[in-house]
């Protein structure tokens, strides 16, 4: 009978354990959210806010529910940048525009000469220029044999013209239609007895087989002698930034600040708040996962906010590997001026998250995130989808949270955590304590009885 009775209890162990399932209230924060377009598969664009209450950082403890509690099947899609060695640097042929200087346009006239692959052959102004009326207003770089998304723009021009060099950059693929990439920027400086120069401008990550530069201020361009663009070697392109909120820092010593993160995070932008106008610093930037483990160089630079022919000329950003980290320490070259003895605000940029899920039975649908002890249930996309081709991801339904609510669970504000919290667990012990004690007593009385005799 105490045999049985302890298999049983075993058994029933057993079987608790295999049944017993994640609820929401296991986690700390419950986002519901709100489902459109044609499913059963649903893309969710997980906010940095929202992000931010995960007690994992590879995201392991997020979590889809339906209305009666039940997990839902998920992928997680968490993409990096694109890594150095993926990227290819390319030599481009340059051209340069001229034009008068009386002429007011905006974008000089030329004639272009292509051959039957697009490459440049010539190009020269429409009109005919006199002696001592051309004027070097821009230049027109050749990139119709790079046929991946382009990342950077890299430039070099003569030594005799210092300073800042701003332009703007337009992109076509048939010279006739042309599409704004923004602005760029260029600098060669001298600062207390050191060269410090600025040559790389961030690209969009587009495609484009000509590149337009055109100078803003002052109207004379410099005279190039090197132009390169970097280009993405993968097919695919990583999700985009997200941007947090500003961030208080604190400083100990003089030049030097330090910032602490909510959680790890993959930073690869870091912008620096510059509230004093003429600021300039050169600036390394520090890394670290928690305050026992030494600091890591993740990125150096030069931070200036200064007046150039009445414009606000800033560049308060940096660029960063992407490492894990959850505190940082700016180190300010204090021979410019510093930054104040206050730490500046900072913002900082992660890649955005998506979670794709299976929606199975009845909503509405939670999103749960913030547990410790819970194990990543994340499948692969093509497991989830089977035919998870472009053209059937880009007909997913959408998920979105609802405003900004975020409910957070009452145990995330109790430590340590009250007893009689986790009744699931409590009664997987007792009866796994109970079958332990059977069996001890069965072995007990059968060590009692007296030997049979023959």
């Amino acid at each position: 009978m105490n045999l049985k009775w302890s298999l049983g209890a075993v058994g029933l162990c057993v079987a608790l354990s295999v049944t017993a399932q994640e609820a929401p209230a296991d986690f700390t924060t419950q986002v519901p959210l709100s489902l459109s377009g044609e499913g059963p598969w649903y893309r969710l664009d997980l906010p940095l806010a929202v992000q931010l209450n995960a007690r994992q950082t590879d995201l392991g403890d997020v979590r889809v529910f339906n209305a009666a509690g039940e997990v839902q099947a998920y992928s997680l899609a968490r993409e990096q940048a694109q890594s150095r060695e993926s990227l290819v640097v390319s030599d481009v042929k340059w051209f340069p525009l001229y034009d008068s200087a009386s002429a007011r346009e905006a974008v000089p006239s030329v004639r272009v000469q292509s051959n039957a692959n697009g490459t440049l052959v010539e190009v020269q102004p429409s009109n005919q220029l006199k002696a001592g009326e051309a004027v070097l207003r821009g230049w027109l770089l050749d990139a119709s044999a790079i046929k991946v998304p382009l990342q950077q723009l890299i430039l070099d021009w003569t030594s005799e013209q210092d300073g800042f060099q701003r332009f703007s950059i337009e992109a076509s693929d048939d010279l006739q239609h042309w599409q704004s990439w923004g602005e760029g920027q260029v600098a060669r400086l001298s600062f207390a007895d050191e060269r410090v120069e600025q040559h790389e401008v961030g690209l969009p990550g587009q495609s484009a087989r000509y590149l337009r530069l055109l100078w803003n201020a002052p109207q004379a361009a410099p005279v190039l002698t090197s132009a390169q663009l970097q280009s993405a070697s993968s097919s695919y392109l990583p999700q985009p930034l997200v941007w947090s909120e500003p961030l208080a820092g604190s400083s100990t010593k003089a030049g030097e600040y330090t910032w602490q993160l909510p959680m790890g995070l993959s930073v690869e932008q870091l912008q620096i708040e510059l509230s004093q106008a003429n600021s300039l610093a050169p600036v390394t930037l520090s890394g670290r996962r928690e305050s026992s483990l030494p600091w890591q160089t993740l990125s150096s630079g030069l931070l200036y906010r200064l007046m150039q022919n009445g414009q606000d000329v800033v560049q308060n950003q940096l660029q960063l590997p992407g490492h894990v980290v959850q505190q940082l320490k700016l180190t300010v070259d204090e021979r410019g001026g510093g930054l104040g003895a206050q730490a500046p605000a900072v913002r900082y940029a992660v890649r955005s998250t998506q979670v794709v899920f299976l929606a199975r039975g009845a909503g509405p649908y939670t999103l749960a995130l913030g547990s410790a002890t819970v194990k990543a249930a994340s499948l692969p996309l093509s497991t989830l989808i089977p035919d998870d081709s472009p053209k059937r991801l880009a007909t997913l339904g959408q998920a979105k949270v609802e405003g900004a609510a975020v409910m957070t669970s009452q145990a995330s504000a109790v430590a340590p955590i009250v007893p009689g919290t986790h009744w699931k667990k409590i009664g997987l012990w007792a009866v796994l304590l109970l079958g332990v004690a059977g069996l001890a007593g069965m072995a007990f009385s059968l060590l009692r009885k007296p030997p049979v005799k023959s």
